[in-house]
């Protein structure tokens, strides 16, 4: 172990960047929890057969992307920054498959291999010229957003062109048949349960400790010995890999066009909010975050059965972060 993890890492143990993971205090997943369980029930009120395993893994195929992006967008902003680019590299990705593949089964693993680079690359570049160059997360992503949009509109003309191959889209349509009680196991669970291993296992390892540091208080964080540009940087890079996997799952199922990915980092930083996350960094668990992602799909089903129209759903996201943002103030302070 290096002395610049070990040093960081000792202080974040003495309560330098705390996760605040248990009780009711910043960063606790209690709350959401709870608030999940009541969704659960009152879906399965709306809708009896919904815990139905086929029933019940159809919706976690497809709540996978968005928690997905919420577990990259949670190691950008327990970090202290944000990034709101991931939406418009998502419908990036998904536009650049089509034409790249056009149909040809040959061409989707190395197109597959070149999005995942392209989303590391896209997130090096926001971390690059955030920590570099000091230029604020919300700016810098925010250009980022609107090149991405840019490029696409113009190397496209206007018009999506191409077709995603059966075995690209495999990743969000199919699963392993034949798997009993279960009838299906998709593929977008098993990636999602992957990704959240790994990232899991990612902060509860001293790079975890440190980058919780750095967000609670990078001067401090920086004068143990941690490299907080550098961590920052790979906290990008962890959101632009997983916004790259999230448009993976989602061009099996939702098809090319420009709207994949039109909206999904105001509910990516929804989800991680409503998960306990403390927005300005320190706090709260990925955990906390990916089942915040697991709550907001089901209160979006839950309306849907309840005939809500989905012009409401903005709304909605609206209202919880600035109930979420209000509750994790008030909870911060005690």
């Amino acid at each position: 172990m290096s002395t610049e993890l070990a040093t960081p890492a000792a202080a974040v143990k003495s309560g330098l960047g705390g996760g605040g993971r248990s009780g009711w205090g910043a960063g606790s997943i209690r709350p959401v929890l709870i608030i999940l369980v009541l969704l659960l029930v009152a879906v399965g009120i709306r809708q009896p057969d919904f815990y139905d395993p086929p029933v019940l893994l159809a919706f976690l195929k497809r709540a996978a992307p968005l928690i997905i992006l919420a577990a990259g967008q949670y190691f950008v902003i327990v970090a202290g920054d944000f990034d709101l680019s991931v939406g418009s590299l998502v419908t990036a990705e998904v536009v650049i498959a089509a034409r790249l593949i056009d149909g040809d089964p040959a061409a989707t693993r190395p197109v597959i291999a070149l999005l995942l680079g392209f989303g590391l690359l896209i997130g090096l570049v926001n971390g690059v010229v955030t920590t570099l160059l000091q230029v604020p997360s919300f700016i810098t992503t925010l250009g980022m957003y609107l090149v991405l949009v840019g490029a696409v509109y113009t190397w496209t003309g206007g018009s999506p062109r191409g077709a995603l191959s059966e075995e690209f889209r495999m990743f969000g349509r199919r699963g392993i048949d034949g798997v009993p009680v279960l009838g299906q196991l998709p593929y977008a669970v098993l990636v999602l349960a992957g990704v959240a291993v790994l990232a899991v296992l990612a902060m509860r390892s001293d790079f975890g400790k440190v980058l919780l540091a750095v967000g609670d208080n990078p001067r401090a964080a920086r004068l143990a010995g941690a490299r907080t540009a550098r961590m920052r940087t790979i906290a990008f890079v962890v959101s632009g890999v997983c916004a790259a996997v999230a448009a993976i799952l989602l061009g099996g199922f939702g098809g090319v066009s420009f709207q994949v990915g039109q909206g999904l980092e105001f509910t990516a930083i929804t989800a991680v909010v409503l998960g306990g996350v403390v927005l300005g960094g320190g706090r709260g668990s990925v955990a906390g975050a990916m089942l915040g992602a697991l709550t907001l799909q089901t209160l979006l089903t839950l309306l849907n059965l309840l005939g809500v129209s989905g012009a409401l759903s903005s709304a909605v996201q609206g209202l919880i972060i600035l109930a979420a943002v209000a509750v994790g103030t008030l909870r911060r302070r005690t």
